[in-house]
């Protein structure tokens, strides 16, 4: 009996310009390049972590003096012991004393940037600004103690009435967080130093305490009108 043999099916091959495109730009598995221009915004670094910290940490404390400000808020409109009493005269100067560091540390940064650049011939000691910043810091700190022991004097302490309570509790909350922008001027110096100093760093610090200035001009302003 005869034996039929089949021709085996040919496999006609297909080029590339008769391939089908796809619509997504992906291009198969071998190219995940997203389409219509997406591979700049996928090539863009992400923030550096100084960065992304930084702002984590202004938003929880923004909270937290919410948080202080709706207390105060609503504890002399349901009180009849508040007293009201006149602040500390020490305290418009400190405010001048943090407006003043503000500037300070702006122009550090900017000298420290341009050493940081390569014009060391232009900045010979870019720290100088930083430790003029840290001693106004600390300046401040010391006037909002001066500050307590004025009140003290009135016969205000901190478990004297609501009012004065509020007081303590929102000056010293602020002056803690400003130490710890103490503390990152003292970490950006010693980074300096070493030569290892990042320029997110710096801004983050920057950030920080020009933050901590807006902060207390409008504690100031809350404590002003409703103390």
């Amino acid at each position: 009996m005869a034996t039929t043999l089949h021709e085996p099916p040919r496999i006609e091959e297909v080029s590339d310009s008769s391939r089908p495109k796809s619509s997504s730009g992906n291009g198969g598995w071998r190219n995940l390049v997203p389409a219509e221009g997406g591979q700049r915004v996928a090539e863009q670094p992400a923030p550096p972590p100084a960065s992304t910290g930084i702002w984590v940490a202004l938003a929880a404390i923004s909270m937290s003096f919410a948080a202080l400000t709706s207390a105060l808020i609503v504890r002399k409109g349901g009180s009849f012991d508040w007293r009201h009493f006149s602040l500390p005269s020490i305290l418009y100067w400190n405010t001048s004393v943090l407006l003043a560091s503000s500037v300070t540390l702006e122009i550090a940064r900017r000298q420290v940037a341009a050493f940081m650049g390569g014009q060391r011939d232009q900045v010979r000691n870019p720290a100088r600004w930083l430790y003029v910043t840290l001693s106004l810091g600390f300046l401040f700190v010391a006037g909002q103690y001066i500050a307590w022991r004025q009140l003290r004097a009135q016969g205000l302490y901190l478990a004297t009435n609501p009012s004065s309570s509020f007081f303590y509790v929102l000056t010293a909350a602020h002056a803690l967080h400003l130490l710890g922008g103490l503390g990152g001027l003292i970490r950006v110096i010693h980074k300096l130093g070493k030569s290892v100093l990042r320029r997110s760093t710096l801004d983050a610090t920057s950030r920080y305490w020009h933050f901590m200035d807006v902060l207390w001009i409008y504690l100031l302003l809350l404590l002003w009108f409703k103390l």
